[in-house]
Formats: structure tokens, sequence, C-alpha cells
């Protein structure tokens, strides 16, 4: 195994990154100049957009992973991440002792605990380091990653850390301290998505141009990333087709579920996450799950020319 220790060493690491969705083909090709990548996603399409992008793609998991130093998973939800490490084409099973399993996502505190001890007894490392920021900096190499993992396991893939954030917290030393962090940020995140539709329906409904009131509220103390990033496309979520999808509506169905169970596991009210999470369960309901998350705005107000009599 190669010791990463040092970011001069990294050109000679071999990097696995398996499932090339909206964050993982991203984080690949932001990889892919820095360390040797090699990549797999069941999907030709996507495993074709990285061969186009400077990364080898492989025929199978265990293809890719087979003598890597590290793996990078950018998977959907646990039961993707212990197929990709545990099932048929699972690559615990061809992995050197010693290598890491770098974990991108979100999935939860308790599983990735679970997964991490499965791990540890065939001697493979788990960095528990689920990644925010959305796919524009995975691919400029400026997200947020918070990180749970022991001092060996965060040495070891500190230098691939370091290429794809902007901003790296080592919340603690256990995996699933990475994941608390994100199931913070998520609650807040979850929560400002369904703010900023209530708050853009309201101004439509009140007669208000929307364009107009999401500049006029980029511009004050109502302002934040989620508006932002997700008002210019909740405009657009009543044109025919949607808006672009940048993040899919039923991945926060997901991650507010993460956020009210753990805050349950804790014995803690979290009444306004709660509304959050039922509203994107209700947009699930209606068949927006593979819509963008901004699709939340149409459950809010079906009809984009709702206004005030």
């Amino acid at each position: 195994m190669t010791n990463i220790s040092t970011p001069a060493a990294l050109s000679t690491t071999t990097v696995a990154v398996l499932g090339l969705g909206a964050m993982g083909l991203p984080m690949a090709t932001c990889l892919a100049p820095h360390a040797v990548v090699r990549a797999y996603d069941p999907t030709p399409e996507r495993a074709a957009l990285a061969s186009e992008r400077g990364v080898k793609a492989a025929a199978s998991a265990r293809e890719a992973a087979r003598g890597a130093d590290v793996v990078l998973l950018a998977v959907r939800n646990y039961a993707q991440l212990d197929s990709a490490l545990f099932g048929d084409d699972g690559v615990a099973a061809v992995l050197e002792p010693g290598a890491v399993i770098l974990l991108t996502s979100t999935v939860g505190i308790e599983p990735v605990r679970q997964v991490a001890a499965q791990l540890a007894e065939v001697g493979l490392h788990l960095v528990d380091a689920p990644v925010s920021g959305g796919p524009v900096r995975a691919g400029n190499g400026t997200l947020l990653i918070t990180v749970g993992a022991t001092d060996e396991a965060f040495g070891r893939v500190l230098p691939v850390l370091e290429v794809l954030a902007g901003t790296l917290k080592r919340m603690g030393p256990r995996p699933g301290d990475g994941q608390a962090m994100k199931t913070v940020n998520q609650l807040l995140c979850g929560v400002h998505i369904a703010a900023g539709a209530e708050a853009l329906a309201l101004a439509r409904a009140l007669g208000l141009d929307p364009a107009a009131a999401l500049e006029t509220l980029g511009a004050g103390a109502a302002e934040s990333f989620m508006l932002g990033d997700r008002g210019p496309r909740m405009l657009q979520a009543y044109d025919d087709g949607g808006a672009e999808v940048r993040s899919r509506l039923d991945i926060f169905v997901k991650d507010m579920g993460i956020v009210t169970g753990a805050a349950k596991a804790v014995h803690l009210a979290t009444p306004v996450a709660a509304a959050a999470e039922q509203l994107f369960l209700l947009g699930e309901a209606r068949g927006l799950g593979a819509s963008d998350d901004s699709a939340v705005i149409t459950v809010v107000a079906p009809s984009s020319g709702a206004q005030a009599g």
C-alpha cells in the first residue's frame, strides 16, 4: 500500500471512485490531474462521460478497486453503500489490508459506525467524509467536507481530501462524527429550501414579479445560499420539463428522514425540520422524486398563476 500522508505522494496514489452521479463524476474529474483515478458506474452513459473527461472507466466495481489505496464512494443511500462494499461486486473482498474507504455520502450516523466496524474486521479503514456544496464545487475542489476518522485513516487520505475541499473540518475521531455534522447541515439546507419555496410562492400569489422578488431578497437579510442557488430553478419549476436536475428531490426525503430520526434518537424536538420533511414527502408522493428539489415549490403552489384577487 502507498503511504499518502504527504501531498507529494498523491501522484502515485490510486483512487477508485464508485458512483459517477451528480457528485461522483465531478469529484473524479477533480482528482484525475493529481492521482491515478479509476471509476465505475453501472450506467454506461455516466462511465462514458468519465472517459471523455480523462478518467479511466472500469467494467466493474471490483476492477476499479483492485489494488487501490483509496476507494471513494459516492452512493445515494445505505443500501447502495452496503452493496458497493459487500454485495456481489463488493469491493471489500478485493482490497488489500490498510486500504481506505472514503465515504462522501450522507447515509446516517449509526449505519456508518456499523460499516466501519465490519471493515475493521478485515483490516480496512473507513473515513466518514460527507460532502456539501453541489456539483460545481465538487468539480472545482471547493466542497465543505466534514470528517470523522481515526488519526491513521485521516492521515492516509488527507491529500485526497485537500484536493476536493474548500473547507475541511475534522469533527471527531470516529466514523459517524462526520455524518453527525452533515445531519445538522442538512437540517438547515432542507429547511432553507422549503422556506425559499414558500417565500417565492407567496410573492407570486401577492402579485409580485417572482424574479424581482428573488433579486430583492438576495440583497437583504433574508438571503441564504439555498435561496440564491435554488431560487432561480424554482422560477423554472413551472416550465415544461421543469428545472435542470442538479439535486434530486428524493435526496432530501432521505436526508430529512436522517435529520428527524437522529433528533428523535436524542429526544430533541425539531418541529421546523419535521414540517420541511413532510413537504419533500408530499413532493415525492406527487411523482417529483427524480425532479430537482427546487420543484418543491410546486407542492406549495401547484399553479404558477396563483395570485391574490
